[in-house]
């Protein structure tokens, strides 16, 4: 059994992430919301003291206690199951509760693992197969690692960032054309550290992951701040609205796919909704990105040479 104070590579530990999510869970629900009386006008807590998680939960208040302090080494799949109806979390919440527990009970070197950094020929023959959708495929950390014409047209400013691969983490928070791009820059980089949290939670020895979030930790007031919320979020579906450099405002629908064979890895396409401005807009840009590929095609061919007579 692993120790829970077992530091990863960004300096904190298993402890302090399984403390700082429970106590910030705990302290956003009111006894209200938990179907519990309130006694008393002055309430220490903005949420639920933790003899009340405790009781909802079933269990004592000495183990909840050891639980919130950081130690989930060796709790149950029962135990957790309660612990996420008593604080009422959502699917991504809970499964990042199961990830911190495991963390606790398996040692580093057996959950160390490296984001994955390329993807197979066939993965980007599949992508470049979806036309008239922007698609790229991306790893835990963020890193856009394939993408075909429309996705690279769609992402102009991310895909040529000097960093590569281009991630779109580092792009949102240390890029200032990010502001201009996302049309809702704040809950796109909410939603951007909350996937990266549940990212870190599943494997938290990964430094590839954990290097990148001491990079925006560093170098990002406002990274800093959303870490510390310890929010966790699925990016399965949804709206992305941008405002695109060369074609202007764009509302577009994703899925993200994952992919059983390649751990780590997901597919994202974005479609437009059928006879929108956004649809218009998204055939502009693939004709756009079309002709800039036979521009480049032109520039790249050698240069046509007059025939030289041949002197007899």
């Amino acid at each position: 059994m692993s120790d829970p104070g077992q530091t990863d590579h960004r300096g904190t530990t298993n402890s302090d992430d399984v403390r700082e999510f429970l106590t910030s869970r705990r302290s956003r629900l009111t006894p209200e919301q938990a179907g519990l009386p309130a006694y008393g006008g002055n309430r220490r807590v903005s949420g639920l003291r933790r003899e009340e998680v405790a009781m909802l939960a079933g269990v004592s208040v000495d183990y909840y206690t050891r639980l919130e302090r950081g130690n989930l080494s060796g709790a149950s799949d029962s135990v957790l199951e309660a612990l996420a109806r008593a604080l009422q979390l959502d699917e991504a919440e809970t499964a990042h509760l199961y990830d911190l527990a495991r963390a606790a009970d398996v040692a580093p070197r057996i959950r160390r693992r490296r984001s994955p950094q390329t993807v197979r020929p066939s993965l980007q023959r599949v992508i470049d197969a979806i036309v008239g959708a922007p698609a790229w495929v991306r790893n835990d950390r963020g890193d856009v690692l394939a993408a075909n014409e429309l996705g690279r047209a769609l992402y102009l400013d991310l895909m040529a960032e000097k960093v590569q691969p281009p991630n779109a983490s580092r792009f949102t928070f240390l890029n200032p054309k990010s502001r201009q791009f996302y049309a809702n820059w704040e809950q796109a980089a909410d939603d951007m550290v909350a996937i990266l949290r549940s990212a870190a939670g599943r494997n938290p020895y990964d430094k590839d992951l954990t290097d990148l979030i001491g990079e925006l930790s560093t170098r990002s007031e406002e990274f800093r701040t959303r870490w510390a919320r310890h929010d966790v979020k699925y990016h399965r579906t949804g709206r992305k609205r941008v405002h695109h450099p060369i074609v202007g405002d764009l509302d577009l629908a994703f899925e993200a796919f994952e992919l059983p064979g390649e751990p780590g890895l997901r597919i994202n396409v974005y479609t437009a909704d059928p006879g929108t401005p956004s649809e218009d807009a998204l055939k502009l840009l693939a004709s756009w990105a079309a002709t800039q590929r036979e521009a480049a095609q032109r520039a790249a061919e050698p240069a046509d040479h007059p025939d030289i007579p041949v002197n007899d």
